[in-house]
This record gives C-alpha cells, sequence and structure tokens, in this order.
C-alpha cells in the first residue's frame, strides 16, 4: 500500500474535494481521508448556494458588479460587533477570487441557477447548484478519481507527523490499525467547523449552547484541534452562525450517501464512466438527495408566527434570539413546530416574503413546503384538525392560540414577554412547519492563515507543511449571509490546491511560492 505522497488532506467535504481535485490537475500525488463512510461533510447536505462577484452568469444577464461593492455588502450581513472582527483582507481576496472558482465547477460540468437577488447584496450574486450541494460533491469525487487521486474512508487521523521543523505526515486509524502516511509538500487541514462539539462550543461559547446541536452530527472540530496541537493560533471560536432554527431530516432518507462508491474497482470505474453519463440521467439521481436542511426565516416570527412544542404548548418568546433556539433545546425531544395562519400563508406565498431558501428554484414559499417537504409541512382549513394530524393535544394547543390572540388583541401580557404585535392568528387555513431543531449551523472560528492557506502560528509566523481551508482555515473572516461558506471552502480549496502544485518541496521562498509570486 502506497503511503508517500505529495499532499495528504483530510477531510472529504467541499473544501477538501476541491483542494484534491485542484492539487491533482497542478500535478501532485494525493491521498484524501475521511472519517465517515462517504464524503460529503456539511457541504453535502447544504443548500448549494455560491455567492460571486463578476461572473460569466452575470454578464450574461446584463448585470454589472464589482468587487469592492461585493466586499462592501458582504460586511452588511452580520450585526456591527461581529462584523468589526472580521479579517478585512482576506475576505476580500476570497472574493476576488470566487467568479474564478465559479468558472472552474461550471468546466466540470456542474450547471446553476440565477444569478438571484439577496439583499442587502445590491446586485444578484448568489448562484444555486442544480439540482443541490450533492452535485458539488459528486462531481468533484468523479473527478478526483479520474484524476487518479487515492481517498481512503472510515479514515480518522489521530495526530499529525511532524519533525524539528515543518509537519511531514499524520497518523491515521483505518480499520482498527494505525497508519502513518508521509506529504512532501503539505498536509491540508479540510474537517469542517465544530458545530456538534458540545465542549468547544461550551468552552468558547459558554455553558447555555452546551444542549444545542450542530446541523452536521459529525462536525466535531477534529481539524481544529490537531491545528492547535501544531501550535497554531485559533481565531474567532466564539462566534457561530446560528444557533437557529432548521428542519428535521426525515430518518434514513439519504442523510448523508452520496452518489458514488468510494473505493475498490468499482470507484475506479465510476471515476471514469460518470463523466459521459447525461446530465440528465445524473441529475435525475441525485434529485434522489434533495437537500432536507432548510432555515425559516426570522422575519416569520417579526410578522406573527408561533413556536409549539409536542405538547401543543407555546413556550417562548418567538421573537428573542438566540433565547429561542436555547429554550427549543430544552423542549421534549429537543422538537418544535412553526405555526401559520392563513395571513402568514398569503404573505409567505409570493416575492419578498419567503420561507427559506431551496435549490433550483432559489427561494421556497408555503406552497413549495407543502408541495416539496411533506414531511415537514401539513395543512388544514382548522387548526383542531391541523393538532389531530400531528397528534398534538387539541386543548393545550387551543389554549396556546387563544392565549396569544389574547396577547395580540392588547386584552394580556404576553406571559413570555413578546411585544409589538397586533395580528391574531385565524382563518381557514392553518399550516404547520416542523418538526424543527435549535441547530448551530457553521461557527466562523478557525486557524489563522495567510493568503497562501498556510496556518500561522501564536506570533503569526506560517507553520511549514500545514495548511487550512475551508471551516479550518477561516482566518478570522466574518462569511454571513448565503452562500459565502460553501464559496469560500471550494475557492480555498482550489487555490490550496494550485499553491501546493507551485511547490517543488519543502523549501519555500518568503512569499511561500518562490520567486514567481502567488497564483494568478
Amino acid at each position: 500500500m502506497k503511503t508517500d505522497f505529495d499532499v495528504i488532506i483530510i477531510g472529504a467535504g467541499g473544501s477538501g474535494l476541491a483542494a484534491a481535485v485542484s492539487a491533482s490537475e497542478n500535478g501532485c500525488s494525493v491521498l484524501l481521508l475521511e472519517k465517515r463512510p462517504q464524503p460529503g461533510g456539511t457541504t453535502g447536505i447544504a443548500v448549494g448556494s455560491f455567492t460571486a462577484n463578476r461572473t460569466g452568469m452575470q454578464k450574461r444577464a446584463g448585470i454589472p458588479d464589482e468587487l469592492e461593492h461585493h466586499a462592501e455588502d458582504a460586511g452588511k450581513f452580520a450585526p456591527s460587533d461581529i462584523e468589526s472582527r472580521n479579517n478585512f483582507a482576506l475576505r476580500n481576496y476570497f472574493l476576488s477570487h470566487t467568479a474564478e472558482t465559479l468558472n472552474w465547477l461550471q468546466g466540470m460540468g456542474l450547471n446553476f441557477h440565477g444569478p438571484s437577488p439577496e439583499p442587502p447584496n445590491r446586485v444578484p450574486r448568489m448562484h444555486n447548484v442544480v439540482p443541490n450541494a450533492k452535485a458539488y460533491i459528486a462531481t468533484l469525487q468523479a473527478r478526483f478519481l479520474r484524476l487518479s487521486g487515492q481517498m481512503i474512508c472510515d479514515a480518522t487521523v489521530q495526530s499529525l507527523i511532524t519533525n524539528d521543523t515543518r509537519v511531514v505526515g499524520v497518523e491515521a486509524e483505518c480499520d482498527g490499525i494505525m497508519h502513518g502516511y508521509s506529504a512532501s509538500r503539505g498536509v491540508v487541514l479540510a474537517c469542517g467547523d465544530y458545530a456538534n462539539s458540545h465542549q468547544l462550543i461550551s468552552e468558547y461559547k459558554g455553558d447555555q449552547f452546551g444542549q444545542i446541536d450542530g446541523i452536521n452530527p459529525f462536525a466535531s472540530g477534529e481539524g481544529h484541534r490537531l491545528a492547535q496541537s501544531a501550535g497554531a493560533r485559533l481565531v474567532n471560536m466564539d462566534i457561530t452562525y446560528g444557533p437557529e432554527i432548521r428542519f428535521v431530516a426525515p430518518e434514513g432518507k439519504f442523510s448523508f450517501q452520496q452518489l458514488l462508491p468510494t473505493s475498490g474497482p468499482l470507484a475506479w470505474l465510476m471515476g471514469r464512466i460518470l463523466p459521459l453519463v447525461p446530465k440528465c440521467i445524473i441529475n435525475a439521481m441525485i434529485k434522489r438527495l434533495l437537500v432536507t436542511w432548510q432555515h425559516p426565516e426570522n422575519a416569520l416570527f417579526a410578522d406573527g408566527a408561533i413556536l409549539i412544542n409536542q405538547r401543543g404548548e407555546r413556550f417562548c418568546n418567538e421573537k428573542q434570539w438566540p433565547d429561542r433556539e436555547i429554550a427549543i433545546a430544552n423542549q421534549p425531544d429537543k422538537l418544535a413546530y412553526i405555526l401559520l395562519d392563513k395571513r402568514l400563508c398569503e404573505r409567505y406565498s409570493v416575492w419578498p416574503h419567503f420561507i427559506s431558501t431551496a435549490p433550483k428554484i432559489a427561494y421556497a414559499y408555503v406552497n413549495d413546503y407543502l408541495r416539496l417537504r411533506s414531511d415537514v409541512a401539513r395543512s388544514s382549513s382548522s387548526a383542531d384538525e391541523l393538532a389531530h394530524k400531528l397528534s398534538i393535544d387539541h386543548e393545550l394547543f387551543r389554549k396556546s392560540i387563544e392565549s396569544y390572540n389574547a396577547y395580540a388583541t392588547g386584552k394580556e401580557t404576553d406571559r413570555f414577554g413578546r411585544s409589538g404585535d397586533h395580528e391574531t392568528l385565524r382563518g381557514n387555513r392553518w399550516v404547520m412547519l416542523g418538526p424543527a431543531r435549535a441547530y448551530f449551523t457553521t461557527t466562523e472560528g478557525g486557524a489563522a492563515i495567510d493568503e497562501t492557506l498556510r496556518v500561522l502560528d501564536e506570533q503569526g509566523i506560517p507553520i511549514p507543511g500545514l495548511y487550512a481551508v475551508g471551516q479550518n482555515g477561516l482566518g478570522g473572516q466574518i462569511l454571513w449571509g448565503h452562500g459565502l461558506h460553501i464559496a469560500w471552502a471550494l475557492t480555498s480549496g482550489r487555490l490550496v490546491g494550485k499553491v501546493l502544485g507551485s511547490t517543488a518541496g519543502p523549501a519555500y521562498g518568503p512569499s511561500g511560492f518562490g520567486p514567481g509570486g502567488p497564483p494568478e
């Protein structure tokens, strides 16, 4: 078994696969290690939005755009106290390469819908991969196999191997046996975030958040721990995207399965056949892996929606974040439902009032959920019938609505401290969305890096042989807003592959590239 490679990449999510493909395209022998039975990571369960500027799709649609405008707009999503902690130089550098990455992905056969508007972006920049983010994983995996890359799944990296001056490899457990693998050019951390590490969340964010799960149950922060073990400086570890409410995926329904096998002769064969299969067939196959993790917009609650637990009770001030999410995590089975009446159903049926973003159609409204997500959307002409469909206590459910309406009409104060609502819940159409849970979607903490994706130590000095991409290598960036995390994952992966491909060996010039300077 081969154990010596130019590059070792830890993690086969979007950033890891992009790094593996890019490094292979740039002449490196690559080993990709994934702890799960299949690749995918958090990218594989995302909607698939890719936010970019100055793209070919924008130009064909007659949409003028500028990097400076995108950089300015990207800073309008996060609250000012969080945005002030952003690494502006690195984020601007990233945004300057998004169009190149989108073109690279389209060159592999990926198709995108859009660009679609997403205020406060001043022009449409959101490009949604068709049919959903599983397409990134399947396409990159096929490309990597076609380039003769080696991927080992069910492989848990236990430690980095270092000599006196640099990271030179990894120790990984495969089938209960420890293996050592060496990397002459570098090791890339692409393990994803720590959204489901209750220990790291409690350590950096506070014990009150310790009961909230990560949307990806396997995002446990291994890459961050590996970076720490090599002396890396971690930044913004207390900043998280969320907690927020997300609908629960149906159990056992393609949660993390991917399209392709990952080892053996069948993997070799599929890697060569897949690019020849008609796109309509590939799209039909990937549609079976429809994304199920949707995020209902906070505007629902500002407009009068309420939360109900499995007993039929209201339990929190729905307008109060993050207390709302902390309260959900303390309900029976950590579950909640969102109740909409006739007025809200009509309001959230047309632009610009959407429930969430969704693949291919860009925005999802009430009828989209009833049509595409019947597992989390139920409709009825009466509240009692709706309670019956969900096996919710009728009396408690009715009392919850009556109590809310008494508050909305000014007859009572709200027992949870909600204020400012004047519309009651009523009508002959009711929709219940759920079950839903409170999740951390992603975490914004990561290793400090430079523009060559090298990991930096506490003094800001590069750790030789160690690189980080995606959520492991955010480098202090704040990437709120749809499509920026995936764009960073795939762009950082593509760029690190070019960096490693330009490196003849372990001796780097001052810039990390030698006399030729950085790529592109």
